[in-house]
């Protein structure tokens, strides 16, 4: 897979790395989504499914067990500083937007 696919996350990207915090399965993972961001953000299940092997295959997250044929992932170490180095992206994004908006 190209580097550059996962050099900047889509929102998408972003909140389903984020509520890998705690380990969850995929319809679990679509809903906590769907809660935190009050129904801004969805994640499809064509979505999520495609982007859990991406995600595991750049170590960002790691299946942590399967119960009942669910997939239980969890984000890892490498995931926590790409959720880090995204934030560290949109901090800069805001304050460009402050120093050019206040014209």
């Amino acid at each position: 897979m190209p580097k550059r696919e996962m050099e900047v996350l889509t929102p998408q990207m972003y909140y389903v790395l984020l509520v890998l915090f705690q380990p969850r399965h995929g319809y679990e993972i679509m809903s906590e989504v769907t809660r935190i961001t009050q129904g801004e953000i969805n994640v499809g299940a064509g979505t999520l499914y495609t982007l859990l092997p991406k995600f595991e295959k750049e170590c960002y997250i790691r299946l942590v067990k399967e119960d009942n044929k669910k997939k239980i992932y969890q984000i890892t170490n490498l995931g926590k500083k790409k959720l880090q180095k995204e934030k560290e992206r949109m901090i800069k994004q805001i304050a460009l937007l402050d120093q050019y908006g206040e014209s």
